[in-house]
């Protein structure tokens, strides 16, 4: 497949790059650095994409994996950012990634902490939220409108409410995702299937306008890109490669319960953060029957680290938040593991100081005295629209982007009668990994959380995997609990053998 990204494609395309020259260098390949590449070379423009780690390995794997509206946007104010996402959640959801993206529903309980003043505002801002959905051109059949539900029904989908007390609940629709991680990589591979050479392990070292110096970290081998236009899309990490770059950093942690710990959970909980206006904890139910917590928004201070660690307060602080809508609160035990992600947030006028959940999620293009385009801000929602204003700044007499109506790869018509967990991970091609355990029935062997080893060697032969942590923390998500991580460990390093 064109679109297939694998070791030995790597290796091609890393000579290529050290003897050519590209008409964009792309640096970060977390969703708007895909983006990025994706926008160029459906362009008709030459690409480089390189990253020093893997495919999504920083901020866009720890996302709350929602594609949404913006409703907390228009809340405060935001009102062309909340436009520009519900403009790009109707893209994802009708065009580009039909297959990863689809809606689902979110209960606020009418609990004792619910005035019936703040559930009317509450509701007013879901139904302005509905009217954006309208004016952006996403059906009614593809993201329902909200309502009002009684205890009762509160309840039936969500039983590990507190029944006491419980007037009911306000029920809203947005748009979520599989997987983030997924969509980076599907973004990935069809840039890659438009000509765009993607280079994951490749460091860069420097940065200039008309190129890189970079590092495979693989050999350690040394080498330039030479390029006619450079975007630095490495988000949270931009300045460490352009200095004028001044961001502030905020660490959004999410919990993973243990299935069975919220019951038969059949919708996700908005569940109101106690002394904030407009802010809530959401609580997400997973395919695999584990459920997400989220979201912190601390500021982060200090150095950049690779990947953030999750802390001990902002686990007490989620189990604390979600206690006071249970029945039965949950204790340390239910949880199986915690992730925390960085936001590469633009400061405000007068620099540093106030919360960073007061800061605008608006993206910003920016250029440097030597030519070097970045863009950081924004959200997962708006990373088309990122990439496009980027790739448009770098390229200025490009042709128009293509990208608002492109499918990504999976995208189109699904053969009937296969698994639905197929369907739900790989869309149009559900068959293809299918086919896999048919020619061979030992890779229908489960490894973790629903995974197969078929899923396993589909993502190092066309996902561009190259090691077993690209398998089990981002093809996968099995490394989100250790102990699944320490014992699907033998299963991945089997399925690159395959590969």
């Amino acid at each position: 497949m064109r679109s297939s990204l694998n070791a030995a494609r790597r290796a091609r395309e890393l000579d290529e790059a050290r003897t050519s020259v590209v008409d964009v260098l792309v640096v970060g390949l977390g969703v708007t650095g895909a983006g990025a590449a994706l926008d160029a070379a459906s362009r008709g423009l030459s690409v480089a994409a390189v990253d020093a780690h893997d495919l999504a390995f920083g901020t866009s794997r720890w996302s709350s994996k929602l594609v949404h509206g913006g409703l907390r946007y228009l809340a405060s104010g935001q009102v062309g950012v909340a436009w520009e996402s519900a403009v790009e959640r109707g893209a994802l959801l009708r065009h580009t990634a039909p297959h990863l993206v689809a809606a689902h529903p979110y209960l606020l309980p009418l609990t004792s902490d619910v005035g019936p003043g703040e559930a009317a505002t509450v509701m007013a801002g879901y139904r302005l939220g509905d009217a954006l959905r309208a004016a952006a051109g996403t059906p009614r059949s593809l993201l329902p409108g909200p309502s009002r539900l009684t205890a009762a029904r509160a309840l039936a989908l969500a039983p590990s409410l507190r029944p006491h007390g419980l007037r009911g609940a306000l029920l809203s629709w947005d748009g979520r995702v599989v997987d983030d991680a997924r969509l980076v990589v599907a973004i990935a591979r069809t840039a890659a299937a438009h000509g765009a050479r993607v280079l994951t392990r490749c460091r860069v070292l420097a940065l200039a306008g008309d190129g890189a110096r970079v590092r495979d970290e693989l050999t350690g081998a040394e080498f330039d890109i030479r390029a006619r236009a450079v975007v630095n899309a490495t988000g949270v990490w931009a300045g460490g490669l352009v200095p004028s770059v001044t961001l502030r950093p905020s660490r959004g942690t999410h919990l993973v319960l243990r299935p069975g710990a919220l019951g038969a959970l059949r919708a996700g909980l908005h569940v109101p953060i106690p002394g904030e206006r407009a802010r809530f904890a959401l609580v997400l139910p997973q395919a695999d029957g584990r459920v997400y917590v989220g979201l912190t928004d601390e500021p982060l201070d200090g150095p950049v680290p690779d990947v953030p660690e999750a802390p001990e307060s902002d686990v007490a602080f989620l189990l604390e938040v979600l206690g006071g809508v249970l029945d039965r609160p949950l204790g340390r035990d239910q949880v199986a593991g915690a992730f925390a992600g960085l936001r590469p947030l633009v400061d405000g006028p007068g620099g540093a100081g106030g919360a960073t959940a007061d800061l605008s999620r608006r993206h910003a293009v920016l250029r440097s005295p030597d030519g070097v385009v970045t863009v950081v801000g924004g959200k997962l929602t708006t990373y088309r629209r990122m990439a496009e204003d980027a790739v448009g700044a770098a390229c200025p007499h490009a042709p128009a982007s293509r990208t608002a109506r492109l499918p990504l790869a999976g995208a189109g018509p699904v053969r009937p009668g296969l698994p639905r967990r197929l369907v739900l991970r790989y869309g149009a091609e559900a068959g293809a990994v299918l086919d896999l355990t048919r020619r061979d029935p030992a890779l229908a062997e489960p490894v973790a959380a629903g995974i197969t080893l078929a899923d396993l060697v589909w993502a190092a032969r066309h996902e561009g995997a190259l090691d077993a942590g690209d398998l089990l923390d981002r093809r996968t998500r099995i490394g989100l609990v250790p102990e699944d991580r320490a014992a699907a460990l033998p299963a991945a390093e089997a399925a690159l053998r395959c590969a």
